[in-house]
């Protein structure tokens, strides 16, 4: 029976992709073989030497040591996607903030509390409704930084508002370039975009490359008067620079899920608190795809949607055996040589494999037509280069 550790409260929808006969779920065990989170913070020390996967309900993984994880041979999957709907419609109630006088007029009629007279009121308002008039969103530019999940479908609804749309991605999968419209304008130089945009919203990861890229450099070539969205990271802006251009008024708004203490109360910065994927949808969207890719891993050592092992499929036939192993190495030659041969050795065959990797480590998915004896899997284990075998079946 696989142990399932849950570390946030994870939607039964979820969690009822894990059937009671195989699988047991809880929030605290001595050893469990996979571990399922939301926003818990793991640190190396809280993850098991049983640990098969660490599967994360939601797109960003920053509240998981997944370094670590590769050293150890631990897959690392979360749920692109599963929420993009959530925050797509959050980036539509953004733009409308940040281009019509809402927020200032509705903090305006609630200081009316002590006027009593509706005929008074109707009067008062049709005089200073003029202080709030705004812009409309149809005709302007939206510039998009990352067009994965997220991003693509923002574009296709920032077109269907009648917006012009130019987006930027070095690393624009081809996933996502199929999904994206052809009236979107692929522009190769983020400070070109930056310059044209009347509204900017981002969706990138943290990495090494996005960390701080929005920073005072880019910044000082922003149209005058536009708006930042950042429903993404908090990491990827310079959150200082962001204040000394709202202070000089080239930056109108900052619309950010990510409040920070030198954001509170400045002018021209509009905070919700992390809402982002913050819907019952969403929730049980990610919990479910989550739920469903460990399933697969465990059961079959299938991996997608990992950020950290290649993705690899390999089909469970009649023909293909009941055997199966599940083999993670250093990314170096000669090691699957030496795993083949040692099987070749005890005379068993094998029926299928694939065998990937991904910068430092590599994945190997063997079907076997009998199962090797156990000090067979502790020779391979042995072999220099190779994190961990797994006999699954």
């Amino acid at each position: 029976m696989y142990k399932i550790l849950t570390l946030n409260q994870i939607s039964t929808k979820g969690l009822d992709k894990f059937p009671r006969e195989d699988y047991e779920i809880a929030s605290e065990f001595v050893t469990s073989d996979a571990v399922l989170v939301r926003s818990h913070k793991l640190q190396p020390a809280d993850i098991q030497d049983s640990v098969l996967a660490i599967g994360r309900a939601g797109a960003g993984v920053n509240n998981i040591p997944v370094d670590y994880c590769t050293e150890q041979g631990i897959p690392v999957f979360n749920t692109p996607g599963a929420n993009a709907n959530a925050v797509k419609e959050l980036i539509v109630s953004a733009l409308t903030l940040g281009s019509r006088g809402i927020l200032e007029g509705i903090d305006y009629v609630n200081t009316l509390d002590d006027l009593t007279d509706g005929a008074a009121m109707s009067k008062l308002l049709e005089k200073e409704k003029k202080r709030f008039k705004g812009n409309e969103l149809s005709g302007k530019t939206l510039g998009v930084i990352g067009l994965g999940a997220i991003g693509s479908m923002v574009a296709d609804t920032a077109l269907a508002l009648g917006m012009k749309v130019a987006g930027y991605d070095p690393a624009l999968s081809v996933d996502a370039a199929w999904r994206l419209s052809s009236e979107v304008e692929k522009v190769d130089n983020i400070t070109s975009l930056v310059s044209r945009a009347d509204f900017i919203t981002l969706h990138l990861p943290v990495l090494d490359a996005t960390r701080k890229m929005i920073n005072r450099e880019l910044l000082s070539h922003l149209k005058s008067g536009a708006v930042l969205l950042n429903f993404a990271r908090e990491e990827i802006v310079d959150t200082t620079a962001v204040v000394e251009v709202l202070d000089s008024g080239k930056l109108s708004k900052y619309i950010a899920d990510f409040p920070t203490p030198e954001l509170i109360g400045k002018r021209g910065a509009v905070l919700t608190p992390h809402i982002g994927a913050s819907t019952d949808e969403a929730e049980e969207n990610c919990a479910i795809m989550a739920a469903v890719q460990l399933k697969d891993f465990l059961e079959n050592g299938n991996i997608k949607n990992s950020v950290n092992f290649p993705p690899l499929y390999l089909e469970r036939t009649p023909q293909s055996g009941s055997v199966r192993l599940s083999i993670s190495n250093r990314n170096v030659p000669k090691i699957l040589g030496s795993i083949l041969s040692i099987l070749a050795d005890e005379n068993i065959n094998v029926i299928d494999m694939l065998n990937k990797s991904r910068e430092d480590i590599a994945y190997n998915l063997i079907d076997l037509q009998s199962s090797p004896p156990e000090q067979v899997l502790e020779i391979m284990r042995k072999i220099d280069g190779v994190v961990n075998v797994r006999l699954i079946g």
